[in-house]
């Protein structure tokens, strides 16, 4: 099958190559890919942010195929099922975080694209209980940022603790902000973007946001609760400023730059919470796949054919794409 790999010993480098079609383990699902969403986590898969776990592994997370085969052990669903293959991969079920249902902090989790193969070729395999059902009502490439984009920004936004009704700050506007914001607007939140990009601001705007601005000059009140999507840890003490007392401002990424010193009256004093998230369960998932189901969401998507991944990783880099990028599989 073909495929692209990223070499641990090249770090920055995204390479063709030509596998063998995987085979499902015992409890595992063989998907013939459609569509695959191209992460800022496959970027820092690429150039080693995040260290290196196998060999030349086939990025990618978000993940939308249809099953063509399954594991003697797999329980269902059934072949020609189309499915979402996510970012957690496996977990050990048994250790004191899973059992008190954190299952992300799992010291035993693996994950797609870094510790197994994932969606950029042309099959994949997923272990079935960790596979996701998708709502109808969606394309596949309208579907691939929701498998990580989306459920990486709801769990940002329920780590958040916005009250109801409340003021969130959104800093940076890609593939997850833009998801996360609309399920926000749902539920009744005002929503402030800070972005630098002015394709980022109109769309904001577009979507419902009561405000875009820049970061830095901060938003027109003060915020209830902040998402930080943006890799800036010098947005860090920029967004715990413009929190209202009480606000909890959560830091979505899985790989941030450094952080500038704190000073602790104007940045955490009134009882402001800083919170990370790692990861997500799939309790999350499921949760925020049936929101998507009942609220239709808009998925800004810049489809780049499947020949062309690397360009779709160094856009990315650059922040030339505009929502979320997807890689259209060939046939």
């Amino acid at each position: 099958m073909r495929a692209w790999v990223a070499p641990a010993a090249r770090p920055g480098a995204l390479e063709r190559a030509e596998l063998p079609v995987p085979q499902p383990a015992p409890d595992e699902l063989l998907v013939r890919v459609r569509a695959c969403g191209v992460c800022r986590t496959d970027l820092h898969v690429r150039d080693a942010d995040l260290p290196p776990r196998l060999e030349r592994v086939v990025p990618g997370h978000e993940t939308v195929g249809e099953v063509v085969a399954a594991g003697p052990q797999a329980p269902g669903p059934p072949a020609g099922t189309r499915v979402g293959i996510p970012w957690l991969r496996r977990t050990c079920g048994t250790c004191r975080y899973c059992a008190r249902g954190s299952e992300n902090l799992c010291l035993s989790s693996a994950y797609t694209g870094w510790d197994a193969h994932g969606g950029y070729a042309e099959y994949a395999t997923v272990p079935a209980p960790y596979a996701y059902e998708l709502p109808a009502a969606y394309s596949d490439e309208e579907l691939a940022p929701l498998l990580c984009a989306g459920i990486i920004g709801y769990r940002a936004l329920r780590r958040a603790d916005l009250p109801a009704g409340g003021r969130l700050g959104i800093y940076g506007f890609g593939a997850s902000a833009h998801l996360t914001a609309q399920v926000a607007l749902a539920e009744g939140a005002v929503v402030h973007v800070l972005t630098r990009s002015r394709a980022a601001q109109a769309l904001a705007l577009e979507l419902g946001a009561a405000s875009a601005g820049d970061a830095y000059e901060g938003p027109p009140e003060p915020l209830d609760a902040a998402l930080l999507f943006a890799p800036a840890g010098d947005l860090v003490p920029v967004a715990l400023e413009a929190l209202d007392g009480g606000g909890t401002l959560s830091i979505a990424g899985i790989h941030l730059s450094a952080i500038p010193q704190l000073d602790y009256q104007r940045h955490l004093f009134r009882e402001r919470t800083l919170r990370s998230v790692t990861a997500n369960t799939r309790r999350d998932g499921r949760e925020f796949l049936a929101a998507a189901g009942t609220h239709r969401l808009r998925t800004t998507v810049t489809p780049y054919d499947f020949e062309r991944a690397d360009a779709a990783l160094d856009d990315l880099a650059a922040g030339r794409v505009n929502g979320a990028a997807v890689l259209r599989m060939p046939g």
